[in-house]
Parts: C-alpha cells; structure tokens; sequence
C-alpha cells in the first residue's frame, strides 16, 4: 500500500472503520483563470480517480472578494458545502469559534506534513486552540514583478533587474506604444501591488515594525510617506491599463503590450498555458529586485461540519490527497505556487519557480497581511488604497494621514 493510500485509508476509518461510500463533495473556490482551472483540475482528477468519491466542482468567479460573502452565508446559512478554499490567514476564525468546521487534526497529524513544511509554522495557520481545521495546499506570495522581454526590447532599453530600472524605462516604453504598467480594475489587485511596493522599497523590517509590532513611529516616518508616493507614481504608470481582470492584466504582458506587472505568483499559470518561457520571454522580480523574499500566503481548504459519517469520511480523504506528495506536485506545477512540503522532486518547475524555491530555502520568507491584520483592518486599509488609486486628487500625504488612522486603531 502506498503512503497516500494508507493516508486515506486513515482518515476514512477514524470515522466510518474502513470502505468509502461514494459521495459527493462539492468544493467551492475562485480559481476560474485558464492557469487556476488547469490546476484545480488536478485537484478534481486525483479525487476521482484515487477515491471512490465524486468532486463536484463550485467555482465562483470574481476572486475571494465575490466568492467569500457566497461561501460564508452558505455555511452560516445551514447548507455548507463539502470543502471550500480560503486564504491562508484569518478568514475562517469566526466559523471555526462557531464549531462550524471540521476537526481534522487526525488526517493533518496522520500525513506527517508537519515534519515536512516547506516554510517553519505554515500549518500553524490552520490551528485553533490545539486543534487543526484545514489543510495548506500551496504557498503563494504577492512579492512578485512579472516583465516582458520584447516589450523593452520594442522600446530600445534593457529589461529592468529592480523596480528603480523599471520606473526609469517607462518613458521608452511609452514612446513605444506600450504601458508601462499593466493593472486590473478589481479592488484587490491595486492593494496587493501597494503591498509589494512597501516590502520592495521599505523591506521586511519595516514592514514587520508597521504590522506585527504596530511602531507608530514607523507608521508615521518618511519611509512610509516615501512608500506611499511610488504608490503615487505606480498608478500613473498604469494609467493607460483598463482592463477588469488580473488575469487579463496578465495577458498585457504575455502580449508585450505592458511592460510589467505587480502581480503574485499564480500569474506563473497564465505564463505557462500561453507557453511562455521564463527567462527567455518574461522575466520575475521578487521583492522589486531588491529583496529576495517570499510571504507565506496561500491557500487553504476547509471542510464544514457534516452530519453525514459518509461525507465526514469523504472529506477526511480528500484533505489527505490534496497534501500528498504525488498532487502537491502536480497541482503546483500548474498554479504557479509553492508546495507545502519539501520532501517533493520539482525538477520539473521552470526558472521563476526554482528561484522560489531558492528562496524558501535559504528562509526568506515573512507573513502575509492577512495573517497579521484582523478582516476589518485589512478592509479598511484595502479601501484605502484602493480608493487613492483611483481617484488622483487624492495625495501621498492625505493618504499617509489616513493610513496612521487606521494602524492607530488596528487590533
């Protein structure tokens, strides 16, 4: 019997002693791109064909900000689905206090992927009062910056190595017809990339002193002001982009029609179904070319209580395979993301991923902002940036103020 099967077998007698019955697990997500429904379709292909369970597959589309009002008020609601993704983080905490989801610290200690995190206390995010109640599935960070060879090669300049570079050839790019900066309309995009520009221009220390320690001192210092006026400078550089999507955004840069995007590295997944080449048609710029760093986001699956043994035992199964080294890899591969285990052979991951990979190991990594800001922080602040990308009056300094509001008030 292979490791996975012994794992499945596990978890299905802690609650039915043995044989599956054949149910039917409808999983939500908002993995809906053309790279997202590759990979997930590894996800759905290992259930079906490695259990005697059926995936019925609930994307929803719009990103986590459409998908997570829709999931919460289903199980809130009295009809929960089988399993659901969310962001690695703090999302779920109030349905897990509810006893809402399902304890699956037997499967989660079964699989031994404790032993094997590709990043120290990355399933410490799944644990609530000694209890885990999902499983990791990847590591994804926002640290990111994707570039097009041909669009500065179209405009006669050098693909940038950091973001000062990049900011420095935009005036070629646009004599070039190109926009320098491609950005998606959806809220989350513009506050993500804003994220990128602090640890990218401020670094790790900085950020770790505004959002772990709460320093007002640097939440009010001029490297915050500074910050927040290349926010400033971004979103004119992406004047020209209207497109809605990410992925979309993506495609600006598959094209050569942008020069660049701030984007996490699920945007791999887009690259790779265009047949893209990392390092001979884009390149990628973790932490802007400045900070070889990676935050430990992701995405993570959980399972609503059910009062059914044959759906609590079909659920236990597939929180096992989606953390096994056979789909690890194959569903990585295709996201884009990190695998949640190092014991994995990625040989296969193109140039951006092993430069991921490199950085995992050798430790560089740092939280992400929803593991370190309650939901109601991370909104307020997403409105925030969102709101002064779009709308120009609004100035580095009228922002900064607000920004010191919000972190003054932050739990």
């Amino acid at each position: 019997m292979t490791r996975l099967r012994k794992l499945l077998a596990t978890s299905t007698a802690l609650v039915v002693g043995g044989m599956a019955h054949g149910a039917e697990i409808e999983v939500t997500h908002w993995w809906t791109s053309g790279g997202e429904a590759a990979a997930v379709a590894e996800f759905a292909k290992a259930f079906n064909e490695k259990t005697d369970h059926t995936w019925v597959d609930g994307a929803i589309a719009g990103g986590s900000g459409a998908a997570n009002p829709v999931i919460s008020n289903r199980i809130l609601g009295g009809e929960p689905m089988g399993a659901t993704m969310m962001n690695t983080g703090r999302d779920s905490e109030e349905m897990v206090d509810e006893g809402l989801m399902l304890d699956i610290t037997d499967v989660v200690e079964a699989s031994g992927i404790l032993d094997v995190e590709s990043a120290p206390g990355l399933f410490e995010n799944c644990k609530f009062d000694g209890k885990y109640y999902c499983v990791v599935v990847n590591i994804h960070s926002w640290q990111w910056m994707w570039t097009s060879r041909k669009a500065f090669e179209d405009a006669g300049v050098e693909p940038p190595t950091n973001w000062d570079e990049f900011v420095a050839a935009a005036p070629a790019l646009e004599a070039a017809g190109k926009i320098p900066l491609a950005m998606g309309q959806q809220s989350w995009q513009s506050s993500g990339a804003f994220g990128v520009l602090q640890v990218g221009l401020g670094g790790v220390d900085h950020w770790l002193s505004v959002y772990r320690d709460r320093d007002m001192a640097a939440i009010e210092g001029d490297e915050m002001r500074r910050i927040i006026e290349a926010f400033a400078e971004a979103r004119t550089l992406a004047a020209g982009s209207t497109v809605q999507d990410w992925n979309q955004a993506t495609n600006m840069v598959i094209t050569d029609q942008a020069g660049a995007q701030i984007m996490g590295d699920w945007a791999q997944g887009e690259f790779s179904v265009a047949g893209e080449v990392a390092g001979q048609d884009y390149d990628c710029l973790p932490g802007l070319g400045f900070f070889d760093v990676l935050s430990t986001g992701g995405d993570s699956f959980y399972f609503p209580v059910n009062d059914d043994p044959e759906v609590t035992a079909a659920q236990k199964e597939l929180a096992a395979l989606l953390i096994s080294p056979e789909v690890q890899v194959a569903f990585n591969l295709k996201k884009g993301s990190l695998p949640v285990r190092n014991d994995v052979d990625l040989e296969a991951a193109n140039d951006c991923m092993k430069k991921g990979l490199e950085i995992l190991k050798a430790g560089n990594i740092m939280p992400d902002g929803e593991q370190m800001n309650d939901p109601d922080t991370e909104g307020q602040l997403e409105d925030l940036w969102v709101e002064f990308w779009f709308d120009h009056s609004i100035t580095a300094e009228d922002a900064h103020e607000r920004f010191i509001d919000i972190m003054a008030r932050a739990e």
